[in-house]
């Protein structure tokens, strides 16, 4: 354990200092400083000896969180970052994007602000790369073996990465220019500056992962020409079809998905020349969605300078406390303020979107009512219309599965009754040698499931080609989040 005192002494919990929001939104930076040292030992040391960690089930990757907390109160870095590494390849990715569901079932939360735990791992892997302690770790021996993985976000880089070191020889295809997925091009760069994945790919790639970009399966290659080509496939796609809001007036132009917005301006960050650009600079926008990706766009528009900002959100405003319904240690529904929110714009709660309104096909505004419930239904109150001024709106509602018509089309496999990818409890779809991970088997989820899958299938995959395995398979696909 770590300081047997620590949670007695430090009871105050210190996170990272978010940059002035003045300077931040006028770069494309990461918002969080880095934490002075002295600190971050005293955060790390309120892990306390709970006996049951239960932080251990808050995470769906098996973190060995009082370990590398203890360490990095002893400042023993590299002993740190080797247990981080042990259950987690991509430590830098969910220290800045995860949720932090350890968090939430930390057994010092129950009277106490919780340990920092997400903030004690960013601090040990961005330290780590800082001394040059992360390394290739290639195979001793190849296996003879060859692995297509299709996808390169979080789970598609898992799978690899475990299977690669394995012996396996793996080739991950990416439709896009540049590997990374929803990381790359989802994730604005004011959350996660793209050097940290390429300093990430470059290992992978110095231990002998091949990347094939620009390469759509299933229109530049078949499905079924890649299991012909491969001893094995995974499916690593995510969920990419985004829910729509088909109500009067969504062909007006100025209606986007909020993952198209995105996607630009991470291309333009990147320095590509993107034609036709949605831009909200000097735009009154409009954002239709309260999670992760509607504040992704809030703080996008800001860093374009837009000339309002608001985000609507058809429901209640979660509580600020946990409520009766999410005891510990579950994952509460909290009300939360993003950094994204902290830079401005108006947040609304139970406001149903009714009309998009616009002259000449051109969005002007948007026609919203309050929201009431009835019979269990969240419906538009009458007499409550009114119409805000909106130049931009963004649909940021969540998605509602992976594409699959090319693949069941040319590999015959099946689906579940939410359309993702059917697999079996060791994550084979119905076609034998056909794996999936990930949210295009779990279906929208957290960069940390999507991990755990992938190391999980990883696992699966190296049986399924060897008859026995050595790696480590933290969930299996029936496995959910702690929450009622």
């Amino acid at each position: 354990m770590a300081d047997p005192r620590g949670f007695l002494k430090n009871k105050e919990r210190i996170t990272q200092t978010r940059r002035p929001v003045p300077v931040r939104i006028m770069d494309w930076k990461e918002v969080y400083e880095r934490q002075e040292k002295g600190v971050l030992q005293g955060q790390a040391g309120r892990c306390m000896d709970c006996g049951v960690p239960f932080c251990h089930q808050g995470c769906p990757l098996g973190n060995l969180i009082p370990e590398w907390n203890d360490l990095t109160w002893r400042d023993k870095g590299q002993d740190a970052v080797e247990r981080l590494h042990s259950t987690n390849n991509f430590p830098e990715f969910t220290g800045r994007l995860c949720p932090a569901p350890c968090e939430s079932a930390c057994v010092l939360g129950i009277n106490q602000p919780p340990v920092t735990i997400k903030q004690v791992e960013v601090s040990i892997i961005d330290e780590a790369f800082d001394q040059d302690w992360v390394v290739p770790l290639p195979p001793v021996r190849l296996t003879g073996k060859t692995v297509a993985v299709v996808g390169s976000g979080p789970a598609g880089m898992a799978v690899a990465q475990q299977l690669t070191r394995t012996g396996h020889t793996v080739a991950v295809y990416e439709r896009e220019d540049r590997i990374g997925g929803l990381l790359r091009y989802g994730i604005p760069d004011f959350k996660l500056e793209k050097e940290k994945l390429d300093r990430r790919l470059a290992q992978m790639s110095a231990e002998g992962t091949r990347f094939r970009t620009g390469i759509e399966v299933g229109k530049d290659v078949g499905w079924d020409q890649l299991r012909k080509r491969y001893d094995a496939v995974v499916v690593t796609t995510g969920a990419t079809v985004p829910r729509d809001l088909p109500i009067p007036g969504r062909n007006l132009t100025g209606v986007h998905y909020a993952m198209d917005y995105l996607t630009q301006s991470n291309k333009s960050v990147a320095g590509d020349a993107v034609e036709g650009q949605i831009d909200a600079r000097g735009k009154h926008v409009v954002i239709l969605g309260g999670g992760d990706t509607g504040a992704d766009c809030l703080g996008t528009a800001h860093r374009q300078h837009a000339a309002s900002v608001t985000t609507l959100a058809i429901g209640n405003q979660p509580p600020v406390e946990r409520a009766a319904g999410h005891p510990w240690p579950t994952f509460p529904n909290l009300f939360e303020v993003a950094s994204a929110h902290e830079e401005g714009g108006e947040r609304t709660f139970l406001a149903s979107t009714v009309k998009f309104v616009g002259e000449n096909g051109v969005l002007t505004g948007l026609k919203i009512a309050e929201t009431e419930y009835v019979d269990g239904r969240r419906v538009p109150k009458e007499g409550t219309e009114r119409v805000i001024p909106a130049d931009l709106v963004f649909l940021a509602l969540g998605f509602t599965g992976p594409e699959t018509a090319e693949l069941t089309h040319q590999l015959p496999i099946l689906l579940d009754e939410k359309n993702n990818v059917k697999r079996d409890e060791f994550y084979m779809t119905s076609r034998p040698g056909v794996f999936a991970a990930g949210d295009a088997g779990r279906g929208q989820s957290l960069i940390v499931w999507a991990i755990a899958e992938g190391r999980a299938c990883a696992a699966a995959v190296d049986a399924f080609l060897m008859g026995e395995t050595f790696l480590p398979a933290p969930v299996s696909p029936s496995d959910r989040p702690m929450s009622v």
